[in-house]
């Protein structure tokens, strides 16, 4: 492979890779860390994408911002839907099985869907790369690159980071996850864990709906994109090590890299590659790469 090309293919699988650490890591906190199969998750990364198409009008036209204004206004409304939610329905799963937890969240994947086309319709739409993250960026003599992607990497690799810092080093992160081994002793504590988790929730559905809006203007905005998503978002926490952050984000850019080079090595094999990772990686680590933490 000429070496530019390879050059080329490690970014666009670091920025799918940490794309994809974006969704799932609201995943492993919804379902590794409270302990709900919530299926309506790439509902959420879809809600994000269509505002950021709906929403970057308005924010232009009534408040003056730009497309980084209407990522926030994503993130914030993303955040107040979440909390509604788990406020509204999944509080009430907790304690049910898991297959009333798939048939509920199956469910809101149909409300969510029906929505969406009666408010929106059912055409793809585009959303247009700011004018300051257009073109291509000069990386040394040999290669230039789309601006807009290693916006997404570097961004993406800031909210990682946060993320990480939130959970590993802050007393919120650390009520977290003791609240997540054993909801009884936090209570008994005088916190109030029902609150807690609804905070939990709402960061969840902000990742997600965040990581949709902000890969909009180049995967295009259409019906039933949360489903191409879920399935691998599933595989990432799986692999990762359900309820592990740093498992997830180790497992994202692996199936990055995997799913790139597949897809420009072996076309006809790319779609099974990740999925024959996965059986190989839990073959060896049934409990996944990293456990919880």
């Amino acid at each position: 492979m000429d070496p530019v090309i390879f050059l080329i293919q490690c970014l666009n699988a670091v920025q799918y890779g940490l794309l994809l650490f974006l969704v799932a890591s609201g995943l492993t906190l919804i379902f590794g860390i409270m302990g709900i199969i919530n299926l309506a998750h790439g509902s959420f990364y879809m809600i994000g994408a269509y505002m950021a198409f709906a929403l970057g009008p308005l924010v232009e036209q009534y408040v003056g911002g730009g497309f980084i204004t209407t990522l926030l206004a994503c993130v914030i409304l993303s955040a107040i839907l979440g909390y509604f939610l788990e406020w509204a329905f999944y509080s009430y799963l907790y304690h049910r099985d898991h297959l009333q937890q798939v048939l509920m969240t199956y469910g809101l994947i149909l409300v969510f869907e029906e929505l969406r086309s009666i408010i929106i319709d059912n055409d793809v739409h585009g959303v247009d790369t700011p004018s300051w993250l257009s073109g291509a960026i000069s990386l040394g003599d040999i290669m230039t690159y789309p601006t807009y992607r290693l916006f997404i990497s570097v961004v993406c690799l800031v909210v990682a980071g946060l993320l990480y810092w939130l959970l590993t080093h802050t007393r919120l992160g650390m009520m977290i996850r003791a609240g997540a081994s054993n909801r009884d002793m936090i209570n008994s504590l005088g916190i109030d864990i029902n609150r807690l988790f609804r905070i939990v929730f709402a960061l969840g559905v902000a990742l997600a709906a965040f990581a949709g809006a902000i890969a909009a203007p180049v995967s295009s905005v259409y019906p039933g994109m949360g489903h191409s998503i879920l399935i691998i978002c599933f595989v990432v926490v799986v692999i990762g090590g359900i309820g592990s952050i740093k498992g997830a984000f180790v497992a994202a850019m692996l199936i990055g890299f995997v799913d790139t080079f597949g897809q420009v090595l072996f076309p006809q094999a790319a779609g099974v590659l990740v999925y024959v990772m996965m059986a190989a990686i839990l073959l060896f680590k049934p409990e996944g790469l990293f456990k919880q933490g």
